[in-house]
């Protein structure tokens, strides 16, 4: 395995002269990959805590008498920020390195999570849980493994967007029937410090091993030759205030129709999935007689589920057009969400089915959406355009939360929020089939031209 032959730095390379004998050596095992191994297992633990509200909606109701509505709240500012830290964590990568920003991230997740348990008002849940948890999980969102997956890897990019974009699955598998277990037996509060003492234990091998690009370490991305050029940010960028690159990065955005199809359509994953399975499926499982911890375990199975389906997805979008892809996912979302009231007031298997075909395409939806946008916007640019996308992402999913927690304390139950988020499924079906097709003014350049 490729080592550093001195301590690395996080400023990125300048991209003058490298030591190709030493960059192209043979090695037995890429750094690359010890890299995709920290950064999978700091997502891990930050989907585990990310998963933790669905647990604590009960008993916070039990304890606090707070309603739901006042605790989706929290969960829906906690989710909108996890959404918008997304393009400034980017452009934090490019200014202090990957390293630093990781390690500024796990330390906000385990103060956060550990001062939840003092608690008492609905104004901490929305300060502590809202804003400070929120920030800090934004800061390893999904524009990590962008970044992690664009500058380390020069081939195979989709399959690890699909296995970094699992590890949300594998956190809340591991994590969700293990929180449930110590709520119900020994209290929401042991279940928080569980998850702050994982954030812990994972700052460590964020210091010690994550490293910001591959000329760090004197080695080329894993499957690039020595004439590739690095997708790599000059000394000259990483100089930039990161608020105004990532601002340019949405002024950019703003004039694509690209990638206001790729940000509708992502809104719409959000509100699907974070925002309404994530947050009130075990709840909407409790009104129906079901237990909170078998519920959280069919949530774990779920995330088994998920695992295969977006690792696959991330593989099947190095192979076929990610459009269709996308198309396919999210048509058969909407259907299984059109499925789920009548899952939960019928027979167990109908649940069981409905976990099933829901689970293997949680976040599916995630390496298709990463390639669409380096395809838009170009593999340099990817961290903070796929930021800002990700950034719509969390604002469905916020929206969802606070809609369908307000639709549950005035309606009495979620079948309004299920039937409409599966409609808005199969509108998202035919929206993604537009994104990088050429418009009627490009049509007419080319036959000029």
């Amino acid at each position: 395995m490729g080592q550093p032959k001195n301590v690395p730095n996080d400023h990125p390379p300048s991209g003058g002269s490298r030591n190709k004998t030493e960059q192209t050596r043979p090695a037995r095992m890429h750094y690359a990959w010890l890299i995709v191994a920290v950064t999978f297992l700091t997502l891990l633990t930050t989907a585990g805590i990310r998963s933790t509200p669905g647990i604590l909606i009960v008993p916070l109701e039990h304890e606090f008498g707070w309603s739901r509505a006042t605790i989706s709240m929290a969960v829906s500012v906690n989710l909108l920020l996890y959404g918008l830290m997304g393009p400034f964590a980017a452009a934090f990568f490019d200014k202090i390195g990957v390293r630093r920003t990781m390690a500024i991230a796990l330390t906000l997740l385990t103060l956060g999570v550990s001062a939840t348990t003092f608690m008492t008002k609905p104004w901490h849940m929305v300060l502590i849980w809202g804003v400070v948890v929120g920030c800090g999980s934004g800061m390893t969102a999904y524009s990590l493994s962008a970044t992690v997956a664009s500058r380390w890897f020069q081939k195979s990019q989709g399959t690890v967007m699909g296995v970094l974009t699992a590890s949300s699955a594998t956190g809340q598998l591991l994590f969700l029937p293990l929180l449930a277990t110590l709520a119900h037996n020994h209290g929401w509060r042991v279940a928080s410090f569980t998850t702050a003492g994982a954030a812990l234990v994972v700052l460590p091998l964020v210091l010690i091993i994550m490293r910001n690009y591959p000329e760090n370490v004197g080695l080329l991305p894993y499957g690039a030759k020595a004439d590739d050029t690095p997708v790599a940010v000059t000394a000259e960028k990483s100089k930039v205030n990161p608020f105004r690159i990532a601002l340019a990065g949405l002024q950019r955005g703003s004039r694509s129709m690209d990638f206001w199809l790729l940000a509708g359509s992502f809104f719409i994953c959000g509100a699907s999935t974070n925002g309404l399975i994530g947050t009130h499926l075990i709840p909407a499982c409790v009104d129906h007689g079901i237990p909170e911890v078998r519920a959280a375990g069919m949530l774990a199975m779920m995330g088994i589920l998920d695992l295969v389906g977006t690792t696959l997805s991330g593989w099947l979008s190095d192979r076929y057009n990610s459009r269709y892809l996308l198309c396919c996912y999210y048509g058969l979302r909407g259907l299984s969400l059109m499925g789920l009231p009548f899952a939960l007031g019928g027979p167990e298997w109908g649940l069981s089915a409905f976990a099933v075909f829901y689970g293997l395409d949680w976040i599916a939806t995630v390496p298709p959406t990463v390639r669409l946008t380096a395809e838009a916007f170009g593999r340099e640019n990817v961290g903070v355009m796929f930021g800002w996308i990700f950034a719509s992402h969390q604002v469905g999913a916020a929206l969802a939360a606070t809609f369908a927690g307000v639709v549950r304390t005035y309606l009495g139950d979620y079948m309004i929020a299920f039937l409409l988020s599966g409609a808005i499924c199969l509108l998202a079906a035919g929206l993604v089939l537009r994104i990088n097709k050429p418009r009627l003014p490009e049509l007419a350049a080319e036959v000029s031209a």
